[in-house]
């Protein structure tokens, strides 16, 4: 355990936030040691407690955001639902609240694919199982396999469209228009009784949240919506 004044003031976790929100706010390759200690308020060396290099902090980083962005996916999409109107419903749970989806971090993370390509190895690994997951979930509720994918590209790929557009959109908007999105990605409106229990969950998440998952994102990661 760090015994020392200056590791007793961070945490493990504490490095990887810091190190989540500058890869999210001034790309990879801000994403160093002195950088890190500079908006955390402590020496560089308190790093060495928790990481033995910058790779191996990248390596936990990169597994922070398979786990929570895509293990996100894969767990709502396994949900049992009793019509595949819910099932979708569930996912969009995903995409409006940040605490299951990190929409920064996953546009983040594909940026920082595009000049290496060990990480657009991990991208596509990701990319492979979110559509798996989607897919199975389409075909438990008697979809064809080639249907089940095919409606699984596109409510995946419709989503990571709508977040690299970077759309300003309000939640009110968004929910104005999801009973037609499903109607669009299963064929069947979804009923009163499952858009009312998406309604409830909306109610759950903090709403400075709604601006990140609709991306609408702030330059400034304090910054308050207007």
């Amino acid at each position: 355990m760090p015994d020392d004044q200056t590791s007793q003031r961070t945490s493990r976790e504490d490095w990887l936030n810091a190190a989540r929100v500058i890869l999210t706010e001034e790309g990879i390759d801000q994403v160093k040691i002195l950088r890190l200690a500079e908006l955390l308020g402590v020496s560089r060396s308190s790093f060495y407690w928790f990481f033995s290099d910058r790779n191996a902090l990248l390596a936990a980083l990169l597994n922070l955001w398979g786990a929570h962005n895509t293990g996100s996916i894969v767990a709502r999409a396994e949900q049992p639902s009793a019509t595949i109107t819910k099932a979708v419903l569930r996912v969009f749970e995903c995409w409006v609240d940040p605490r299951l989806f990190d929409a920064q971090l996953d546009f983040a993370i594909r940026e920082w694919a595009r000049r290496d390509e060990a990480i657009r190895a991990d991208i596509d690994a990701a990319d492979s199982a979110r559509l798996s997951a989607l897919s199975a979930m389409f075909r438990r509720h008697g979809f064809a396999p080639q249907a089940a994918l095919v409606r699984a590209r596109i409510l995946y790929f419709t989503q990571v469209g709508y977040f690299a557009l970077v759309t300003s959109e309000s939640m009110a908007e968004r929910r104005s228009l999801t009973s037609d999105y499903v109607l669009g990605f299963t064929g069947l409106h979804p009923s009163s009784e499952e858009l009312d229990a998406l309604d409830q969950f909306l109610q759950s998440v903090p709403p400075d949240s709604h601006r990140l998952a609709g991306v609408n994102f702030a330059k400034d990661r304090h910054e308050k919506p207007d």
